[in-house]
């Protein structure tokens, strides 16, 4: 018997393209049963525009104001690389951009956009549940930055396994500069084995002999990628020098499912919901999750053990 990694590394991988199932939004059987066989759910188009733009040019305004924007080029979404050299960008920009950004009121209300809502208003049987611990992808491209590890997110999340990701870009963004990838049918497999990985998060799921379909896709502002918390997917690498790659990871699951008491704090702890919250015009998406029942689930350190899964 051989361990999954050394399986994993002699398969060459095969690469097919996103079914788009926005025909599918009106009919919640036939949603269920592409999500249940493919494990994920793509939508072309789902969101308008202008207020990922809009998102997309406040994010590079705060990049400007700590000084990594390219003077010439930085509208256009081109990072100051040579100040990159040295930096510690922890998932994939500094601690300062990082705190501005989540700050952000149009950025946590955009969780609360009914193109996302009526998804899982349709996929779920009861009341949805948006996660506050949004997710802002802000990665600057410095020399050595590795590209995100295939994993599931559930060994960071935990809480239901029937926890859905929403991933889109805030503007266009070509296989070139990034985007997310995603392991056929990986979802079937439960709970995987996770080993240490370069990237974001530091665990990557070993991965067997012949778990090599990988779909990936040239995203359009706008498309919307989906998946359940064992869907393996990964970072694609960006080949485009000096471009910024800017997306939104956003949470939702069903209201009466478990979910763990850190998917309700601000992303990596960087401020309090009170200094989230300072200088927002509204309170309507404050703290909203705090007038709800919630079934809170213990978080389990022993699923992120790092473990060697053996192959048939």
């Amino acid at each position: 018997m051989t361990t999954a990694r050394s399986d994993a590394e002699t398969s060459m991988p095969t690469t097919l393209s996103f079914t788009d199932s926005t025909p599918l939004l009106g009919d919640r059987e036939a949603l269920r049963a592409r999500a249940d066989g493919d494990g994920y759910l793509f939508f072309a188009g789902r969101l308008p525009a202008e207020p990922l733009l809009c998102l997309r040019r406040k994010i590079l305004e705060i990049v400007g104001r700590h000084g990594l924007l390219d003077p010439e080029r930085g509208g256009e979404g081109f990072a100051h690389v040579e100040k990159l050299r040295g930096l510690e960008l922890p998932g994939g920009c500094t601690e300062g951009i990082y705190r501005d950004v989540q700050r952000l009121e149009s950025f946590h209300t955009l969780a609360h956009h009914r193109g996302l809502l009526e998804i899982f208003e349709t996929l779920f049987e009861g009341p949805v549940l948006p996660h506050p611990r949004n997710i802002a992808r802000v990665l600057l491209p410095a020399p050595d930055a590795a590209a995100t590890p295939p994993h599931q997110d559930f060994i960071h999340v935990q809480g239901a396994t029937e926890t859905w990701t929403a991933w889109f870009p805030l503007g266009d963004c070509p296989r070139e500069l990034g985007g997310l990838s995603v392991l056929e049918k990986s979802h079937k497999k439960g709970v995987l084995a996770v080993g240490d990985a370069a990237g974001a998060g530091g665990l990557g799921t070993i991965l067997c002999r012949g778990e090599d379909t990988w779909l990936e896709h040239d995203y359009a502002v706008g498309d919307v990628l989906t998946f359940p918390s064992t869907t393996v997917h990964r970072g694609l690498p960006n080949r485009l020098p000096g471009r910024i790659r800017l997306s939104c990871d956003l949470r939702y699951q069903d209201a009466y499912d478990e979910i763990e008491q850190k998917s309700l704090e601000p992303h990596r702890n960087i401020l309090t919901w009170h200094e989230v919250y300072a200088g927002w015009s509204s309170d309507r998406y404050q703290r909203y999750w705090e007038d709800l029942e919630l079934m809170i689930s213990p978080w389990d350190e022993s699923i992120r053990w790092q473990k060697e899964r053996i192959c048939d």
